[in-house]
């Protein structure tokens, strides 16, 4: 019984000792994580384009409103209504019957007055008639002469002509239609389309702003001292041809505070008509030195102010405001807040903090990020 007592203390000696030698020893602490690996974008110094897109409409080159210059009847129409048409080229005939009898009559009275001051002349030479005779002769001949001519151009107008070579519209009036000499409205209308204007508003701000960073030598213009325009198409496609900026209106809007621009484009084929919509995009300039961030890196605060993040000398993130310009392409102009050198984080966003270490790595694009691994990949296939 003495012999269970003491073995049953033994084991329970033991099981004391286990614990309170546990108990004293001191847990190691758990490795620090390690930091979050993120992908940066160096910011430098770049040459950078300054284009601004406006909307803007298409306008003919040269405009005609064809309209009679004589009365009369329509007799025929000589054209296809939206064919081109050269100046010069006949489009309608009002009936030329009055105008024709007009004319014969208007040579008949010239002959019959030139025959006059003929018979007049060598009776004034030997004083058979009078001078003042005679002068009366001569000025009846000729006023019959300008009777000739006027009634020439009648005749002539009887044929209405197109006044520039462009394309023509539909035709406003048929065959039998009564037109008279200047009517308000015009009976059709030709465009020139090659080239053509392309009209846009931009704000005063914006040409103010344009004009002080070019005399600051900030923006570089061609060196016909114009700028040069592309346009995109209402289906979002781009327009072929490139044009140049010709000339901004002289006046500024009193309602809207903008200027009218207006840029000469090539139209080829054609494909630019008069009203069509379009956007604009006015090639102002260079801007040298300019600083560009990736729109991936930016983001807003509840105020809609800009800003980024970005990874100092020792791997630490700062949360940095900056001032952006405008969009181009997929990245900001920034005008304050980032310096060349820079370190932008694009991707890890999530797990960067400010004041955090981050590891950082230069940022490569999907497309090379592919065609690296490609090769690896059929490397493994070859073996």
């Amino acid at each position: 019984m003495c012999g269970r007592v003491a073995a049953g203390v033994a084991v329970r000696l033991a099981v004391l000792g286990l614990v309170l030698l546990t108990g004293c020893e001191h847990k190691a602490p758990p490795p620090a994580p390690p930091a979050p690996k993120v992908s940066v974008v160096t910011v430098q110094l770049q040459a950078v384009p300054i284009t601004t897109e406006l909307p803007g409409r298409v306008a003919g080159y040269r405009y005609a409103d064809v309209r009679p210059q004589v009365n009369g009847i329509i007799l025929k129409r000589l054209f296809v209504e939206g064919s081109d048409v050269k100046a010069g080229q006949q489009l309608y005939q009002i009936d030329p019957a009055p105008y024709q009898a007009s004319y014969d009559s208007a040579v008949a009275a010239n002959a019959s007055a030139r025959a006059l001051a003929e018979r007049y002349k060598p009776l004034a030479e030997a004083n058979a008639v009078s001078k003042q005779d005679y002068d009366n002769a001569i000025a009846s001949h000729l006023q019959a002469q300008a009777a000739v001519e006027t009634a020439r151009i009648n005749l002539i107008y009887t044929r209405v002509l197109s006044p520039i070579t462009g394309r023509i519209g539909r035709s406003l009036i048929t065959e039998g239609a009564l037109v008279t000499a200047n009517q308000a409205d015009a009976i059709a209308t030709v465009q020139q389309l090659d080239p053509v204007y392309v009209d846009v508003t931009q704000p005063i701000t914006t040409l103010l702003r344009l004009k002080r960073e070019a005399a600051a030598g900030l923006l570089k213009q061609n060196e016909a001292g114009k700028a040069q325009v592309r346009i995109r198409l209402e289906d979002g496609s781009d327009y072929a041809h490139s044009g140049t900026l010709e000339f901004s209106e002289v006046t500024v809007d009193e309602g809207t505070g903008s200027v009218t621009l207006r840029a000469l484009m090539p139209n080829p084929e054609r494909l630019l008509l008069p009203g069509m919509f379009v956007r604009e995009q006015i090639q102002e300039g260079v801007r040298q030195g300019a600083v560009l961030a990736p729109q991936q890196g930016v983001s807003h605060d509840q105020k809609g102010a800009p800003n980024a993040l970005v990874v100092g000398t020792d791997n630490t993130v700062e949360l940095r405001t900056i001032v952006t310009d405008r969009a181009i392409g997929d990245q900001w102009l920034v005008t304050t807040g980032l310096n060349p050198g820079d370190r932008i984080i694009v991707e890890g966003i999530q797990s960067a903090k400010p004041g955090a270490k981050v590891a950082p790595e230069e940022y490569r694009p999907t497309d090379e990020k592919t065609a690296q691994q490609r090769p690896a990949a059929a490397l493994g296939a070859a073996k």
